[in-house]
Parts: C-alpha cells; structure tokens; sequence
C-alpha cells in the first residue's frame, strides 16, 4: 500500500500556493508576452506595383492585421517596389515595408540617410527573377538581350537594382547595348510583343500579372544560368544575397510545360525602424507568422514564411519588439 501524502501545514500549503502561482504568472509571462489591449493608431505599409506580390501581401496582411488590432488602421501605399520601400521606411516617411534583402544593403553600403536606423520584422518570401520574352523570341540567353526593347523595371525598384546588375554581369550595358524601357508588372506584360521584346520581373511565385498574362497568351522565361549569379556574387557586399536556383516547373504549368527554368532569387524582408513602438511591431510579428496559412492560401509565396526562418533578417538587425516576439515563441 503507497505511503499516505504528508500533511502540510497552513504556512506551507500557503508558501506552497505562492510559489505554483509565481511559476504559473512566469509561464503566462513567457508565453503570452503581448500587452493586454492591442495597440491602437494608424500605421503606414509601403508595398509596390500594382498587380505585384508585395500589394496582395500588404492587402491580405492589413485585413489580418485588422482582425487583432481592430483599432488600428493601416494605410497602404504603392510604390515603385524595393528600393523606394527601404527609403521611405528609413527617412520616416513609412512606419513598415517589404523590400528585398540586395535593396536593403545596397542603401545601407551607400550609407544613405536613415540607413543605420533600419531594423527587421521577419524574413518573409524568395523573390524569383524572371525574364519573359514571346514565345517566337529569338532570345535565347541574357546576351541575346542587346539591341532589343527591354523594360529593366521602374526606377527605385527592385526590378530595376537587379536588372542592372544582370545584364552588366552578361556584358550588357543597361544605357546604351538595350533600348531600355521602364514598366512595371501592371504594365509590362500587355506590352510584350507589342513595343517590349522583353521585360525583367522579379517577385514572388506566382505573380498575379504574370498568370494573367498566360492565361490570355503564350510567353517563355529565358534562363539565368548559375555562372552569371556566380559573376554576381564576385562583385561584392549587395550582390551576397543572390542565389541560384531553379523556377520550378508548377509557378507557371501552362507556360512551363513540366520544365523547370534556371534563375536566381532573393529573399524579401519585413523592414522597420529602431524607433517604432516595440509592443506594435511585437503584435505586428505574431500577425505576420500566425497569418501564413490564411495568406498563403491567397499569395502562394507566403506558404514560405516559417517561424524558424523569419527570424534571419540580413542584412538588418531584428527589432526588439519583433525579438520578444521571437523569444515568446522559441521551442
């Protein structure tokens, strides 16, 4: 027969009491770190082009946003994409934006203004870079590019960082080898065949103005194969964020036809700035992991965003309150 529990007397079941309830407000505390009333205002989101990933993100990410912090109201702004996004964001004139990780540094390696003041909120998606050309197209390879009508994306944008940067690496010069053309992805592809021989995008996968464009005509990707990201890379500090990769052969089935196209991608980021209350953005972090799956059933790149990986903010240091939200939550 098991021994009989020991009697305890009234001071130790109370010391006893005292100590559980400690122990039980500490694991409330680590687990529930958020302020009991959400945070209120109105806060500014810098996206990118209309027809984009970054502006279905930013809408499915305010609707959510919305449904924790009912009384706070975000304004959503397009912009140009990357790098307008990093300059707003770092000059004040917006609270939050996306931005891909080469934007961030190469306005950090500039030292630009506000640059020592950006911080990250989560590591979210890969933007692919994708080369669209008519399926007729005699261009085969990046170098096939000279001499055509070539949309490289809108000034201060990520398209445009990146397209530069391509076709340099191909022996291209963007100002004076192509017949350069600035369109987004709202634009570019009702173009293609029509004034544009080919356009430069990079985003996440799928875009939604690139499935509109299969939907209605025939289109293919011209590879970027991995020695030119390789001759990136030598270039130094921005260009580390590059990496090669393939599109796989389901972002674009009907245009695809099983095969998968070799590119390269880089990882967008959630920005900020050191001085945005700590208790929002710790709010806004928990909306963004806990909304994955709601988003991702819209933005299928958001599917990507994972609580292990959001964490890596490069090249920007996470911000407090995205790191209490991190500590919150560590397994």
């Amino acid at each position: 027969m098991p021994p009989p529990f020991p009697h305890l007397s009234r001071r130790q079941a109370l010391q006893t009491t005292v100590a559980t309830l400690v122990a039980l407000g500490l694991l409330l505390w680590w687990l529930l770190p958020l302020g009991e009333s959400p945070p209120t205002g109105t806060i500014t989101f810098s996206t990118g082009t209309k027809a984009g990933v970054y502006q279905k993100y930013g809408e499915l990410l305010r609707d959510e946003i919305h449904k924790d912090m009912p009384d706070l109201k975000v304004e959503l702004e397009t912009s140009a994409g990357s790098q307008e996004n990093v300059r707003l964001v770092a000059t004040g004139k917006s609270d939050f934006a996306i931005a891909a990780a080469d934007a961030v540094e190469t306005y950090q390696h500039n030292r630009d203004p506000g640059a020592d003041q950006l911080r990250g909120v989560a590591r979210l998606y890969d933007d692919y870079v994708q080369l669209v050309v008519p399926t007729d197209s005699d261009i085969h390879t990046v170098a096939d590019l000279k001499g055509k009508r070539v949309s490289i994306g809108v000034p201060n944008s990520g398209v445009r960082l990146i397209a530069d940067r391509v076709l340099d690496a191909a022996g291209i010069d963007p100002a004076k080898d192509i017949r350069p053309r600035a369109e987004g992805i709202d634009t570019g592809p009702k173009l293609l065949g029509h004034g544009l021989d080919a356009f430069f995008w990079s985003g996440g996968l799928p875009t939604d103005g690139l499935k509109q464009l299969a939907e209605r005509s025939a289109f293919r990707f011209v590879p970027i194969e991995p020695a030119l990201v390789a001759k990136l890379h030598a270039e130094g500090e921005p260009t580390r964020y590059y990496r090669a990769t393939n599109m796989p052969a389901s972002a674009y089935p009907s245009v695809q036809n099983g095969r998968t196209v070799p590119t390269m991608a880089v990882s967008n980021v959630l920005i900020t700035r050191e001085d945005m209350d700590p208790e929002l953005t710790q709010w806004l972090t928990r909306t963004v992991i806990k909304s994955r799956d709601g988003i991702g059933r819209h933005v299928h790149s958001a599917q990507l965003v994972d609580v292990r990986t959001a964490i890596y903010t490069d090249p920007v240091a996470l911000h407090e309150g995205a790191r209490r939200y991190y500590r919150s939550v560590k397994p």
